[in-house]
């Protein structure tokens, strides 16, 4: 913020929390600057009033936020008749969408371009009306030190909660003539620069895991040779293999291990627990490791003497069959895992864990075609079982296990440097506004490009 400078005169706001403000600023409450709507209780709906699309309005929920901006990716229609019955929330340009109740109570957006029919559904806020510029109070609401200050009511449903008496009252400051608009316009520019830059720096991570993908691929289907002769495997994804790798179904290489959940109707099974056991609660972090060295859960002796998990050993590859299906990783100690994971136990004078990972990690897009199950994605015993790779000799498998987890270990610190980018620029897209929205630096000699351009435009034309 050191290019920007301050007012030149400030004042109290009267606010504890906001502090000294520009001196010419007022503050207010919201429900002085604007209007707020939300879905009454005996207007609510069931689920036979969704409906698909093309025979009823858009419902907007928490998910068409994303990251401070408005998003149409998930779609939920609600039939016509319950879009009118309720006018006052009917969606239109320049309202400002908060979820009032939930998990992510607070978060906003403007609606700027209305492209369809649209309401709302009970957990959010529709905010119109607004007499001061409607983008101003879009990132009023998306600054920090605002968002910090939200405050919710404990209802008694468990849920968070903002009441309308918290909405209604929540301070607004009120810049000087016309200066809203003008720091709506220098957010808008400023803002959509940093994005602009975050856009490509997730691009950049995005080739950078396609590059990762491509020498995982490398490495379980084509070696390091690059003269070695090749052979049709007759596997889909694994189209031409080397000629001296066995083509053969993973089961015949390592013994497949299930794994099963101690009764949570019985309290002393889950006492005293110190057996690390892989569930579905771990599936977070096996999308991010290679090792697993610690589970969400353990379970006791007495559990597991009382079921059908059993001990695994050490170095077992752990592989999700339930909702993410694939999901693997190298165990450091011996484990149990649920019902939803299986384990594979390699004999490693034929096969290391560290490429069977690999496979895994290779079979990714293979995977989705083996899946089943409407709500939660299955993948069979019967397709565990038949699921095939080409194998290399031991020693090879050293040499490509070496080669690919070096370039994979570097394409990793790539992409955390990127994700380290992003994050700066991030905070640096939040104090902006934070900044701006507050008063703590002063845009009113700020002069939008396009403007600067016309001017230029103008001498010349002269």
């Amino acid at each position: 913020m050191a290019k920007y400078k301050a007012y030149p005169e400030y004042k109290d706001s009267g606010v504890e929390w906001l502090g000294m403000v520009p001196e010419s600023w007022g503050v207010s409450r919201l429900k002085h600057v604007a209007s707020i709507y939300g879905r009454i209780g005996f207007r609510g709906y069931t689920v036979d009033d969704i409906v698909g699309e093309g025979e009823g309005a858009i419902v907007l929920s928490p998910s068409n936020i994303v990251d401070e901006k408005f998003s149409l990716e998930k779609k939920t229609f609600l039939r016509w008749g319950k879009y009118f019955e309720s006018p006052e929330i009917i969606v239109t340009e320049n309202d400002i969408l908060l979820v009032k109740t939930g998990s992510t109570y607070g978060k906003s957006t403007i609606i700027k371009i209305l492209t369809e029919p649209m309401t709302i559904n009970p957990q959010m806020a529709l905010i119109k009306k607004v007499v001061i510029e409607p983008r101003f109070l879009a990132y009023w609401f998306n600054a920090s030190l605002i968002k910090a200050k939200i405050e919710i009511a404990n209802t008694g449903s468990g849920m968070p909660t903002m009441t309308q008496e918290n909405i209604n009252n929540f301070p607004v400051l009120i810049p000087h003539t016309k200066q809203d608009v003008l720091i709506a316009d220098f957010l808008d520019h400023e803002t959509a620069k940093i994005d602009n830059l975050i856009e490509k720096q997730q691009q950049l991570i995005e080739l950078l895991k396609e590059k990762r993908q491509a020498v995982i691929s490398h490495a379980v289907t084509k070696g390091l040779n690059p003269d070695v002769r090749m052979k049709d495997s007759g596997v889909e994804w694994l189209g031409e293999v080397p000629e001296h790798w066995r083509v053969s179904r993973i089961k015949n290489y390592a013994k497949i291990a299930s794994g099963h959940t101690p009764s949570k109707t019985k309290p002393e099974y889950w006492t005293n627990c110190n057996i690390p056991w892989v569930s579905l609660n771990d599936s977070k972090q096996l999308k991010n490791i290679d090792y697993i060295e610690d589970t969400f859960y353990k379970i006791s002796e007495l559990g597991m003497a009382n079921s059908s998990a059993h001990l695994l050993p050490t170095r077992a590859v752990v592989f999700t069959r339930d909702a993410s299906i694939g999901l693997s990783a190298i165990t450091t100690q011996p484990m149990a895992v649920s019902q939803h994971l299986i384990a594979w136990l390699c004999d490693e004078k034929f096969i290391i864990p560290e490429f069977l990972l690999l496979v895994f990690y290779a079979m990714e897009e293979e995977f989705e075609r083996y899946t089943f199950g409407a709500t939660i994605k299955t993948i069979g015993m019967d397709n565990v079982r038949g699921l095939k790779s080409a194998f290399p000799p031991v020693e090879e498998q050293n040499e490509l296990i070496i080669w690919a987890f070096n370039k994979i270990e570097n394409i990793k610190s790539s992409i955390s440097k990127v994700e380290d980018m992003i994050s700066l620029l991030q905070e640096r897209r939040t104090a902006l506004i934070s900044a701006a929205v507050t008063g703590k630096i002063d845009v009113r000699d700020w002069v939008a490009p396009n403007a600067c351009e016309a001017e230029v435009s103008q001498e010349v034309t002269a």
